[in-house]
């Protein structure tokens, strides 16, 4: 029987870890009711998948314990001194996720969600540390059946979980937001006149990969850039995922402002009413890969804020937007719009059709893709890609894009240009660790020199058509190139988790927010290196060249020192309050 005790005590231990978490995932979606059956949901599903293997981890720890300790351990059904132990262990490591979660979460919740859950994650410390501290009492002084020992045990359980939903608050749903992007029929008549600026977005690019190749002339054009232009390291948020972070650099606001705060909305089991944010370090992503949790891809109606091209709209300006997260169905702008789902959507009907706005534009789609030329074997070869694999897939997603986009602009002639790449995250999430200078000793020297090279290729790739896009300039032109994020590798442990749950044998990753970068070049800027900044400090930028007041519910700033003295002399930064 005292083996079937350990049980239940170890189920107990369980279910509490289960609550914990529960209350991390409410912590970091403030919206989510308190009184809905939303929480309860994610405390069934979250026990399902982390409340049992904590306590069948619990149980074997107890059973190892009977085979190497001395004395035989005897339980109670519900023992005090053994769920001391057990819940000052939870306590702790939820208390350890929390201030991990608010570090890296802040920008992503808001800061008054930020301040409640700092006063919950100091109450599940203070907590774990009672926890602790009745179970040396008891293992001290032996004082089994204590009744002061059992209630101070319940107030601490109950505290460490009770307070922390109190500093919550009962959940305050997101105000109803008009849509952000207007109605071209509304907006000032366009203006054609005036400097063009190209917007090249690049996924999972790294400053600290181009820097030495550009040096040994690997990357002309990049080196280009990099000596006669400005270059900001830029600081990115988390979740790091394409989503969040492109928002965030065309709104200038933080998630919590502009309203899309992850890649999906995350479901438990049975529950209609979704999540934004699961848990980071936690391997909370296990929840959708092993199907207890369901995600669900925003759309184009996530958005909270207007984007920059809804404010260029506004002001009589046109744009000309290909591949944007969040863009899919296009709505309606001054200029054109090419979704982030064109090639996903080829060949549903209806929803080619809202693939791209004006529906004239998908008749240049068509003319360019059903031309084989486009990005067949010839283009994968040609750039020393193997076909069928990950980097010649996404090497035909970017052409596509690319000659898309710069014929939809030869043809309208937008004043702001944006066109988003790819290929570079593909092929740093599966080869970054053939390109490292001190590879795995695991790694055979034909494999580091002929996948190491597939990375390198595909910066080159870019580098042609950064090539291109300073072609087209002119004299009062500005050329950003921005990443949004750079690439790190994967550490063994979470390798290892890969491999268990059969995950691609990712090398590269983004998930600890690497800095992205931003270049400027043409000959209103100022060369050099400056302050690091933000990601959403890019829109506030392009308002201020395009003559636009910045709006002060910006997160970002308006780097000026991009430009040079004539420019800046002759235009101040003006502000107005918003431009929602």
């Amino acid at each position: 029987m005292r083996f079937l005790r350990m049980l239940t005590n170890s189920l107990l231990a369980g279910a509490l870890g289960a609550a914990y978490l529960t209350i991390l995932v409410l912590q970091l979606n403030p919206a989510v009711p308190l009184l809905s059956a939303t929480p309860w949901w994610w405390f069934v599903t979250l026990g399902l998948l982390y409340g049992v293997h904590f306590a069948v981890a619990f149980y074997v720890v107890l059973m190892a314990r009977e085979f190497f300790a001395m004395g035989m351990l005897s339980p109670g059904w519900i023992s005090v001194r053994l769920l001391a132990w057990l819940g000052a262990v939870m306590s702790a490591a939820a208390a350890a996720l929390m201030w991990l979660n608010l570090r890296g979460f802040a920008p992503a919740i808001g800061e008054v969600a930020a301040w409640r859950m700092t006063a919950g994650a100091i109450a599940t410390t203070v907590s774990a540390i009672l926890l602790l501290a009745i179970a040396v009492a008891h293992y001290s002084f032996g004082r089994r059946g204590s009744r002061v020992g059992a209630w101070l045990f319940s107030i601490a359980v109950v505290g460490s979980m009770a307070l922390p939903i109190a500093a919550r608050g009962p959940g305050s749903p997101p105000r109803d937001e008009p849509s952000p992007w207007l109605d071209p029929r509304a907006a000032a008549s366009p203006s054609a006149d005036g400097p063009r600026v190209t917007l090249l977005l690049l996924d999972g690019a790294s400053l600290e990969h181009i820097w030495p190749r550009a040096a040994e002339g690997r990357l002309p054009n990049f080196s280009r850039l990099l000596d006669g232009g400005a270059v900001i390291d830029l600081a990115t948020i988390r979740p790091t995922q394409p989503n969040p972070v492109w928002a965030a650099v065309a709104t200038g606001m933080y998630p919590a402002a502009n309203g899309v705060r992850s890649a999906a909305r995350y479901y438990a089991l049975r529950d209609r009413r979704g999540i934004d944010l699961l848990p980071d370090h936690c391997l909370s992503h296990a929840l959708v890969t092993l199907g207890f949790v369901r995600d669900q891809p925003l759309a184009s109606d996530a958005w909270g804020a207007t984007p920059l091209w809804g404010i260029l709209s506004d002001e009589g300006l046109t744009s000309g937007i290909v591949r944007w997260p969040l863009t899919h169905p296009t709505e309606p702008s001054a200029g054109f719009m090419i979704s982030d789902r064109l090639h996903q959507v080829a060949t549903s009907i209806g929803e080619y059709d809202r693939a791209g706005f004006p529906k004239a534009v998908l008749r240049t789609v068509q003319s360019i893709s059903m031309n084989p030329a486009y990005a067949g074997p010839d283009a994968v070869l040609a750039s020393g890609f193997t076909p069928n694999g990950p980097e010649s897939s996404a090497l035909e997603h970017d052409l596509l894009y690319a000659r898309v986009g710069r014929a939809l602009r030869v043809e309208r002639d937008p004043r702001l240009f944006a066109l988003r790449y790819t290929g570079l995250d593909t092929v740093g999430h599966y080869y970054l660790r053939y390109a490292q200078p001190r590879a795995s000793r695991s790694i055979t020297e034909d494999d580091r020199r002929r996948l190491g090279q597939l990375v390198d290729r595909y910066y080159a790739f870019v580098d042609g058509e950064i090539g291109a896009a300073l072609t087209g300039m002119t004299a009062g032109d500005l050329l950003f190139v921005v990443s949004g994020f750079g690439m790190q590798p994967v550490n063994p442990a979470k390798k290892l988790f890969a491999r268990v749950l059969r995950d691609p044998d990712f090398s590269g990753t983004h998930e600890r927010a690497p800095d992205g970068f931003l270049i400027a070049y043409g000959n209103v800027v100022q060369p050099g290196r400056s302050q690091r900044g933000s990601i959403v400090d890019v829109t506030p930028t392009l308002l201020y060249f395009f003559g636009l007041p910045v709006a002060r519910d910006m997160d970002g700033f308006a780097r000026t020192d991009l430009f040079t003295r004539e420019l800046t002399a002759e235009r101040p930064v003006t502000f107005i309050p918003s431009y929602r």
